[in-house]
C-alpha cells in the first residue's frame, strides 16, 4: 500500500514535468544545411580566439526542431589555468536572461489573464510613473518595460545605490528605480534599459508570489527539461560554468552572475542578468519556441502568444523591439544580413546570443565567455559573420522564401 502511495505521489509531482533532455542530433544535410559550408563558421570562430577576441565558444544550430550543429571551440578557461570548451559548458547568459527568462515569464501571465501588456506598472508597483510636470503624469505600461521604450535610463550608479541602501538589498534597488529620474516620455523613444527587466521581475514576482528563479524554473525550464539552466548555479551545474572577468581580489567570477546590478543588488535573481545555461538546453527552448510553443509534448505558451512575443507592437514599429526579444534596433547585427526579414534575437554582455529565424526555422546559438578573464573580448562582428556563414549554409531558395 505504502509502494502505491509513493507511486501515486510521484506521478502527481512530475505531472507536466520534463525530465533532462536533448534535441535530436543529425548531420546537417538531413535538415537542408550545407556542412561544407557551415565549417565556414568554425574558421570565423577559430580566427576570433587566435585573435584573442575569445577564449573559446560552443556554436549549436537548431532545425526544424534537431540539432544540425554542436561544436565547441578554444578555451573556457585561460586563467588560472587552461581549461578546453566543451559542448556540455554553461555559460552566464547576462542579457539573454531578459528574453529567456523574464520576457517569457511575463507572457505566461498574460496567457494566464493575470497580465495585461497595457497595463501601468504603478498597478503593481504604485507610484511607478513618468512625471511630465509637477501635476501631470504618464503612465508607463508592461509593454514600455518589454521594448525598453519605458523612459528609463539604461543602467544605474552602484556608487550612490550601495550608499544609499547596501548591498544585497533588492527592495531598497526597487526603491530607487521607482523614483530615479526618467529619460523621456514612455512610448516616444527606445533606450535598451537593465532597469525595464528589473521592474518587470518585481511585477510577476508579486503577481505569482513566487521568486523569478523559482517561476521560470516551474513554467519554463523544468517543463522543457531544461536541467541544466537556473540562477545562482551549484554543483555539477557550477562545476561546469565558463569562468568570466578578474575581480580585484584576482579571483574568477565562476557560477556567480558578472553583472553588476544583479550580483551586488539582486542577490543573482534578476530580471536583467543572472541565468546560466549551456547549448544544449538553449537550443530546446528555441525549439519550442519555433514549434508554436511546444517541444516533446511539453507547452510553455500558446502559438499566439508566441508569434505576439515576436511581433514588434504596431504603436512602436519605429523602435524594433519586440516583447522581449530584438527585431531590427541597432542592437539586433547579431541577426547578420542573409536571415528573413522576421528574425529575432537577443545578445548577452558576457557573449552570448540567440538568433531564431521563424521564417526558415532555423536557430543559431553562440555562446562565448569574450570577458574572461580581462573584460577586453569583442563579439559584435563574429556574431554577424557566424549567423551570415550558417544562412549561406541553407538551400538557397529557403532563404529566398524566408525574405519575401
Amino acid at each position: 500500500m505504502k509502494k502505491t502511495l509513493l507511486f501515486i505521489l510521484l506521478l502527481i509531482c512530475s505531472f507536466g514535468i520534463s525530465t533532462a533532455q536533448s534535441l535530436e542530433e543529425v548531420l546537417p544535410g538531413q535538415v537542408g544545411l550545407d556542412a561544407a559550408k557551415l565549417k565556414n563558421a568554425d574558421s570565423i570562430i577559430l580566427a576570433a580566439i587566435n585573435k584573442k577576441e575569445i577564449p573559446g565558444a560552443v556554436l549549436a544550430v537548431v532545425r526544424h526542431g534537431k540539432m544540425a550543429y554542436l561544436k565547441a571551440y578554444g578555451n573556457k578557461q585561460i586563467y588560472p589555468s587552461i581549461v578546453p570548451m566543451d559542448v556540455n559548458t554553461v555559460f552566464d547568459m547576462a542579457s539573454c536572461t531578459k528574453a529567456m527568462a523574464t520576457a517569457i515569464s511575463a507572457m505566461i501571465l498574460y496567457e494566464r489573464d493575470s497580465l495585461r501588456l497595457q497595463d501601468d506598472v504603478n498597478m503593481y508597483i504604485p507610484g511607478f510613473v513618468y512625471m511630465i510636470q509637477p501635476n501631470r503624469k504618464a503612465n508607463i505600461r508592461i509593454v514600455n518595460l518589454l521594448t525598453h521604450t519605458s523612459g528609463l535610463p539604461s543602467y544605474a550608479p552602484e556608487t550612490l545605490i550601495k550608499k544609499r541602501y547596501g548591498t544585497s538589498n533588492p527592495t531598497g534597488f526597487m526603491h530607487y528605480i521607482d523614483s530615479c529620474k526618467r529619460d523621456f516620455e514612455p512610448g516616444k523613444s527606445m533606450e535598451y534599459s537593465c532597469l525595464n527587466f528589473i521592474t518587470l521581475q518585481h511585477v510577476i514576482e508579486k503577481i505569482s508570489r513566487k521568486s523569478l528563479r523559482d517561476f521560470a524554473k516551474e513554467n519554463i525550464f523544468d517543463v522543457l527539461g531544461m536541467a541544466h539552466t537556473d540562477f545562482n548555479p551549484s554543483g555539477e551545474l557550477m562545476a561546469n560554468c565558463a569562468p568570466t572577468s578578474m575581480l580585484k581580489n584576482g579571483n574568477v567570477l565562476r557560477g556567480i552572475v558578472h553583472d553588476p546590478l544583479a550580483r551586488q543588488f539582486n542577490c543573482g535573481i534578476s530580471g536583467n542578468a543572472g541565468l546560466f545555461s549551456n547549448a544544449n538546453d538553449i537550443a530546446i527552448l528555441a525549439a519550442a519556441l519555433q514549434n508554436g510553443g511546444e517541444w516533446n509534448d511539453h507547452r510553455i505558451l500558446h502559438p499566439m502568444t508566441v508569434k505576439e512575443m515576436r511581433t514588434v507592437p504596431d504603436s512602436l514599429k519605429a523602435f524594433g523591439r519586440t516583447l522581449g526579444w530584438d527585431m531590427s534596433s541597432h542592437y539586433s547585427s547579431c541577426k547578420g544580413d542573409s536571415l528573413s526579414a522576421n528574425t529575432y534575437c537577443h545578445t548577452g554582455y558576457t557573449g552570448t546570443s540567440i538568433v531564431i529565424d521563424p521564417d526558415n526555422d532555423i536557430s543559431i546559438i553562440l555562446l562565448t565567455n569574450r570577458v574572461h578573464p580581462y573584460d577586453k573580448g569583442s563579439v559584435v562582428k563574429l556574431r554577424s559573420m557566424v549567423s551570415n556563414a550558417v544562412a549561406a549554409s541553407m538551400n538557397k531558395e529557403k532563404i529566398d522564401l524566408g525574405k519575401k
